[in-house]
């Protein structure tokens, strides 16, 4: 029998993949994006309702609920073709490039060397190209590529778009299977609901399609094995970072003091990313790089930097100083962690690094956040979540604000106060906990009567 508490949460549960379905299957033309805010707002809204009933469902249903329901959700991505990204089409195109035996880093989308590979659905006749930054060479790192290029192998002709999301389909769920067996051991198996009923799964890893779901899976599995075997999880992570070099973010709760113990991680990891570098660098003539380099001026993470980027540090500094203050602070946070890090526990450090970092550069898209995600579903400190929020509201809302400057802002200073709301609590409570005059049911200490006899064993305080 299903007890109520557990009929709850899978209805909450329903009620979530059903409105992910319906805001996924809409029919919204590009102009109009903006308008699903509201309905992913309430997804959101579910999302957290869900979250929270998981809390009160007995132990021996939880694994359970939380992988099939993470499965129903992601299904959800299914719904349509992709919504608000077109970064797939890219994907599709670098694996297609790849299987014509030519590399993805020397030639443009629209380069004349390439006109053979053009087909009516990347190139619909009339039209412009599905396929976003044409005119410019692919960012994306070698496992990435490879990624693709294994996909467009194993998908049958015309299947367009559907591999990509079932490929998304197939990660994220094993994001949660990897997430349900480092929490058995080391955390709280309820905590995985974070990252599999996230709307923002089926947004980004399924229908989008978003190849950073490969980094995440990949990170996740490296902290939960770097514990142990640091070298196998420093190769993990540096996979992770040839996926996206987002994942880069880790190495600061991942790294330990000890010179000997950091290059066990170190080296693999660079070893690991030269050799998957190291075919493609063969094989091509251009930079493996491509347009990385422009990319990085375009969305403003230069010193100039654009209007929106570094939004709340523009909020108290002149532009110019934006920049030396982000690294000021991520070099102060990463030595905070490297030196005060829990070791048996990276993923606590790694996401206030990673947390941080999305505050102090307020990013423009919304995916990035995946990897925060799969963090706070390993250290269970949801209030981290509220970035994840901000950097939604800043992509999917921009057509509908006219200043986005002020929406980012307005985003993640509200996802601040959250943050350091909840930090300031649990300090609190904390601090409250530790008091000896309270006992461990937070009621009074009332003194012995008589002699107090002595103990041979320490008194632990529980909790």
């Amino acid at each position: 029998m299903i007890n109520r508490r557990t009929a709850l949460a899978a209805a909450l549960l329903t009620a979530l993949a059903a409105t992910l379905f319906s805001t996924l299957a809409r029919d919204v033309p590009e102009s109009r994006q903006s308008t699903l805010i509201w309905w992913y707002a309430a997804c959101w809204v579910l999302f957290a309702a869900a979250a929270l009933a998981l809390r009160k469902v007995p132990a021996r249903h939880v694994t359970t609920l939380v992988l099939v329901g993470g499965i129903a959700v992601a299904l959800t991505g299914l719904a349509g073709p992709p919504r608000t990204s077109s970064d797939s089409y890219r994907y599709a195109w670098d694996g297609r490039v790849q299987a014509a035996g030519i590399s993805p880093y020397d030639y443009a989308p629209n380069a004349p060397e390439l006109a053979q590979l053009r087909d009516p659905w990347l190139f619909p006749a009339g039209q412009p190209t599905l396929i976003n930054r044409p005119s410019v060479h692919t960012i994306y790192p070698p496992v990435a590529e490879a990624y693709f290029f294994a996909v467009h192998e194993i998908s049958p002709p015309g299947s367009r778009h559907k591999p990509l999301q079932i490929g998304g389909v197939l990660l994220s769920t094993a994001t949660t299977a990897a997430l349900l067996l480092v929490l058995r051991r080391r955390g709280d198996p309820r905590h995985a609901a974070f990252w599999a009923w996230c709307p923002a799964v089926p947004l980004e890893a399924v229908n989008n399609a978003h190849a950073d779901v490969l980094g995440v899976l990949l990170a996740v599995v490296a902290l939960g094995v770097v514990v142990r075997r640091r070298v196998l999880g420093g190769a993990l992570l540096g996979a992770a970072i040839a996926v996206k070099f987002l994942p880069a973010v880790l190495l600061p709760g991942i790294l330990r003091r000890r010179p000997r113990e950091a290059a066990a991680v170190l080296v693999p990891a660079a070893a690991c990313i030269a050799l998957a570098y190291l075919p493609y660098v063969l094989a091509s003539r251009s930079s493996v790089f491509g347009y990385l380099g422009g990319y990085a001026q375009e969305e403003g993470y230069d010193d100039a930097g654009a209007r929106d980027r570094y939004a709340l540090l523009r909020l108290v500094l002149p532009d110019g100083w934006a920049l030396p203050a982000v690294i000021m602070v991520m070099v102060a946070v990463s030595g905070w962690v490297l030196l005060r890090g829990d070791p048996e526990r990276p993923w606590r450090g790694c996401l206030l690094v990673t947390g941080t970092a999305f505050l102090a550069m307020t990013p423009g898209y919304s995916w990035y956040a995946l990897l925060l995600i799969a963090l706070v579903a390993l250290d269970g400190r949801w209030e981290w979540l509220a970035v994840a929020v901000a950097g939604a509201a800043r992509y999917v809302a921009a057509g509908a604000v006219g200043d986005r400057a002020v929406l980012g802002a307005t985003a993640y200073g509200l996802a601040a106060l959250v943050v350091v709301g909840a930090a300031v609590v649990r300090w609190r409570l904390r601090d409250s906990s530790d008091d000896p005059r309270r006992s461990a049911h937070d009621g009074p200490v009332r003194p012995p009567v008589g002699p107090t006899p002595q103990l041979s064993e320490p008194v632990h305080r529980a909790g």
